[in-house]
């Protein structure tokens, strides 16, 4: 029942997801034939709606029967290897926290969104917190990069990623006082392969298969990058069609410049993880398309048959002490 575009592009993508994957999708919403033709699609009942504008710890405490909370719910109890939804984001990350509980030793889960690398074969940067956490103390910024390291050998096979703290400068000495007090935790060593500060200019460079930051922080840049990219596709457009000798040029230069659009593409994506809480959640845009959740069940389909939570579990676990007795 969530996005702007449900419940019809939801049940389109499901629909996808089973015939070209074969995963088994377990759609949740009311039992009131107003979603039309399932067409043998798995219905968990729920009668009510966490609206989009809703307040989303208060809506998800008093709406225990919304779509959002049996979803959390099925994953808990077993019925459901993972959850995606495209609606209410706060309310989202709330059934998750709220039913399926945070892992054992984690402070504060965290959105991690996947950054296209144009040129690096579809593999992109993963930005954590992209707006869970506005206010984050330093040890928590430490536990992002070593849940999101896990997040990318889970997903990605890369067996050693590069985590990067972002900054307003390469050096270890700039920074606001939590960037600096991190820098200093992740340099001192925190099981993950820390290669020192980013800048803003480098989140789409591919330097580094992980950049941390507070929620306030990657909320901001991910918004700021969202919209540069749809000026940027705007201006092309637009000087493509602007002439006869430019629409020629266009023609030769579509077919070359197709591919790169698709890596940047949010639709391919499948959208942010949830990371942090006892099961696999993700986040999908507001705006999300049929083809946008198919990507989304994708995702979560392979995340939940690549163990990621118990790897976020191990990667978060206290290392036990070396010291005598």
């Amino acid at each position: 029942m969530g996005g702007d575009k449900a419940p019809g592009e939801i049940l389109a993508g499901a629909r996808r997801a089973r015939e070209e994957l074969g995963i088994d999708v377990l759609l949740v919403g009311p039992n009131d034939g107003s979603l039309g033709d399932l067409d043998g699609l798995e219905l968990l009942p729920a009668s009510e709606v966490i609206a989009m504008g809703e307040d989303p710890a208060r809506s998800v405490r008093a709406k225990k029967d919304s779509s959002l909370v049996r979803c959390a719910e099925a994953v808990r109890d077993g019925r459901a290897s993972a959850m995606v939804s495209a609606g209410n984001t706060g309310a989202t990350m709330a059934s998750a926290l709220l039913r399926m509980g945070r892992l054992p030793g984690v402070a504060r889960p965290a959105i991690a969104t996947p950054l296209p690398v144009p040129g690096r074969g579809g593999t992109p940067t993963i930005l954590i917190d992209a707006g869970a956490n506005a206010e984050c103390q330093s040890e928590w910024l430490v536990q992002f990069g070593q849940m999101a390291a896990a997040y990318v050998t889970a997903r990605y096979g890369i067996a050693d990623p590069a985590v990067a703290l972002l900054s307003n400068g390469e050096e270890a000495t700039k920074g606001s006082p939590l960037v600096k007090a991190t820098h200093e935790r992740f340099a001192a060593g925190a099981g993950v392969r820390f290669v020192g500060n980013v800048e803003g200019r480098d989140l789409l460079a591919g330097q580094a298969d992980v950049v941390v930051t507070d929620g306030f922080t990657g909320n901001v840049a991910l918004k700021a990058l969202e919209g540069s990219l749809h000026a940027f596709m705007s201006i092309l457009g637009a000087a493509i069609s602007s002439s006869p000798e430019a629409k020629a040029a266009g023609d030769v230069l579509l077919p070359v410049l197709l591919p790169y659009a698709a890596e940047v593409d949010p639709e391919e994506t499948g959208g942010a993880l949830l990371l942090g809480v006892d099961g696999v959640c993700v986040i999908s845009h507001g705006s999300s398309s049929a083809r946008a959740i198919f990507n989304a069940l994708r995702v979560a389909h392979e995340l939940a048959e690549a163990d990621l939570v118990g790897q976020v579990r191990a990667a978060v676990a206290p290392q036990p002490s070396s010291l005598p007795g």
